[in-house]
């Protein structure tokens, strides 16, 4: 398993943190995430490495910014 983290812009609540956690879990390998939406951080679990662009365009999909990736 391969944790990565990232920072997202815009999020302000739990339908937020919902919305982003559905679109990263589209992803293929992806297999858990977990958001904390007072600090923006998003933890995801995965079979493989991601491609940091893929989860961008999850993230500008459920409507936030992609503002740093810390795999």
């Amino acid at each position: 398993m391969i944790e990565s983290g990232y920072t997202v812009a815009g999020m302000t609540c739990g339908h937020c943190a919902a919305f982003v956690t559905e679109e990263i879990e589209r992803i293929a390998g992806v297999t858990a995430v977990a958001v904390d939406v007072d600090t923006g951080r998003v933890a995801v679990t995965s079979n493989e490495s991601l491609d940091t662009q893929d989860v961008r365009a999850a993230v500008e999909e459920a409507g936030y910014e992609l503002t740093h990736a810390n795999q």
